[in-house]
């Protein structure tokens, strides 16, 4: 599975920006997807997944706030985030896994695939 994330820029706090994730090469809708992100001089945290189960997780601090989608016959993944904050700013990256647990996974060592990442700043 190779992954392309899209959609980060300079916003403003409060803003809004939707991330997307296009899938290529396997059977998308088999596969488990998570969101990360890094901010910097941090390590790489577990922001949000939803599995194929149509499941979903999410880091404590933007729950209410994120809100992660999927659409199996497109082969992407979404990350919508509302009510953005400067802490959010991070460098986003989208992961995939082949689907096996009704569970949500958050540990990065759990995914096999990465996209390469797409920077959200966010300004006060």
């Amino acid at each position: 599975v190779q992954l392309q994330a899209s959609g980060g820029g300079l916003v403003q706090a409060g803003d809004s920006v939707r991330l997307s994730c296009a899938a290529s090469g396997r059977t998308f809708s088999n596969y488990d997807m998570g969101w990360f992100r890094q901010a910097p001089g941090k390590e790489r945290e577990f922001v949000a997944a939803i599995n194929t189960f149509g499941y979903t997780d999410y880091l404590e601090s933007v729950k209410g706030r994120f809100t992660v989608s999927r659409d199996d016959p497109k082969k992407e993944v979404y990350l919508q985030m509302n009510t953005l904050k400067v802490e959010d700013t991070a460098i986003y990256y989208c992961a995939g896994r082949y689907g096996t647990r009704i569970s949500v996974q958050r540990d990065m060592s759990d995914y096999d695939y990465w996209g390469q990442g797409t920077q959200v700043t966010v300004s006060s």
